[in-house]
C-alpha cells in the first residue's frame, strides 16, 4: 500500500501543478492518472489469479468506463463552479450543489453494483479489495480537488483583510 500512495502522491503533484489552471487541463491528468498505468495498478494491487483476472476484466472494464463518465461530469461541475464563483447567484449555487450532491451518489451507486458484479467474478474478499482501493483514489483526487478549489465567498474574505 506504501508503494501505491508514492505513485498517488506523484500523481497528485502533476495534479497540483495544475491546480491553478483550468480544470479542462485537470481532466487530462486525472485520466491518465486512471488510464492505462491505474489498469496496471489495479491488477497489481489485486493480484488476481489469470482466470480471476479473465473473470474481473468485464467488470472493470465496465465500471472505468462508467466512472469516466461520472469523473467529465463532475469536472464540468467545477469549471461551472469557477467560471460563476465571482458572480454566484442563489440559483446557480443550487444547481451546482444539486448537480454536485447527484454525482456523489452516482459514485456511491456505481460503487455498490461493481462490487455485486465483482462479488460473482471474483468473490467477496477480492470484490472488497477492489472496492476499498476505488474509494481511497477517488477520495484521494476529490481531496486535491477541494484543496484547488476556494470555498463560497472565500476570496471576498481574503480582499477586506
Amino acid at each position: 500500500m506504501k508503494k501505491l500512495s508514492l505513485i498517488l502522491i506523484l500523481a497528485i503533484a502533476s495534479f497540483s501543478s495544475y491546480a491553478q489552471s483550468s480544470f479542462t487541463e485537470d481532466l487530462e491528468v486525472v485520466q491518465s492518472v486512471y488510464g492505462k498505468s491505474k489498469s496496471e495498478l489495479v491488477k497489481q494491487y489485486m493480484n488476481l489469479s489469470d482466470v480471476q483476472a479473465s473473470a474481473f476484466a468485464k467488470v472493470y472494464d465496465d465500471y472505468e468506463t462508467q466512472r469516466k463518465a461520472l469523473g467529465q461530469t463532475k469536472f464540468k461541475l467545477i469549471n461551472d463552479y469557477a467560471a460563476n464563483y465571482e458572480t454566484l447567484t442563489d440559483a446557480k449555487a443550487d444547481e451546482l450543489a444539486k448537480g454536485t450532491l447527484k454525482n456523489h451518489i452516482a459514485y456511491e451507486k456505481l460503487y455498490c453494483k461493481t462490487y455485486s458484479k465483482a462479488k460473482k467474478a471474483i468473490g467477496s474478499i477480492n470484490a472488497a479489495k477492489f472496492i476499498q482501493l476505488e474509494v481511497y483514489l477517488q477520495t484521494i483526487i476529490r481531496s486535491e480537488i477541494l484543496e484547488a478549489i476556494p470555498f463560497i465567498g472565500e476570496l471576498d474574505k481574503s480582499k477586506v483583510q
